[in-house]
């Protein structure tokens, strides 16, 4: 297949800020009556938007959260960034290695995802091709936001090679008939989680981000 345009999630593969994310998030919950662990977290709403988390918790709990619970963990989060978010490793170099447009299609607030990138010194790299769930009907596992992130960029679908590390990414980027390599180098991913990636349709999986440019010069010579 010829590869045209490649698609990165940010959470989890260009920042290694889940940890981060599921902490604030967990904490957020339980403050307002719905206990929960960051690990419980991460296993239930990995790549899935805000949104689609606080609609899941709000129908268990049959009441509505605060107007401003959004909010809140988003200030949660982005106080722990400043101080603890990183790059992954090798990223920027992955990034310049890769001759091909890029861009991003996140679950994460505008907000959230600019610094982020900003704060591991990737927003300059990327921006301003840079896309999030809020821009859609449906987040992830739904395939609009990976749709709408082709069409800003005017690639065919099918000519996309999508980098994600959660199921809901993977399973979006399917639904949308594109390529995922689903990246498992994360410090949340935990051990067999290569399996359960390529078991959602990832093409291929990797744990280290210099074996990307390899590996999507092998898809485009397929």
């Amino acid at each position: 297949m010829s590869v045209d345009l490649i698609i990165f999630d940010c959470d989890g593969v260009l920042v290694d800020s889940e940890v981060i994310s599921c902490r604030a998030h967990a904490a957020t919950l339980t403050r307002h009556g719905y206990p929960i662990t960051a690990d419980q977290v991460l296993d239930r709403f990995l790549g899935v938007s805000d949104l689609e988390a606080r609609l899941i918790v709000e129908a268990e709990i049959g009441r509505k959260l605060p107007d401003d619970f959004t909010s809140q963990v988003k200030h949660a989060t982005l106080q722990h960034y400043a101080d603890d978010l990183e790059p992954v490793p090798y990223v920027a170099e992955a990034i310049a290695a890769i001759r091909l447009p890029k861009c991003v299609a996140s679950s994460g607030t505008p907000e959230k995802i600019r610094h982020g990138l900003t704060c591991a010194g990737l927003y300059d790299v990327l921006a301003p091709h840079i896309f999030s769930a809020g821009q859609v009907k449906r987040g992830k596992p739904a395939p609009d936001l990976f749709l709408f992130a082709a069409e800003q960029m005017k690639v065919q679908p099918a000519r996309c090679v999508v980098v994600e590390d959660s199921v809901p990414g993977v399973t979006g980027a399917r639904a949308a008939g594109m390529t995922v390599l689903g990246f498992h180098g994360g410090s949340h991913c935990r051990p067999g989680y290569a399996d359960t990636l390529r078991a959602a349709g990832a093409a291929a999986t990797f744990g280290d981000m210099r074996e990307l440019a390899g590996l999507i010069g092998q898809i485009g010579t397929n």
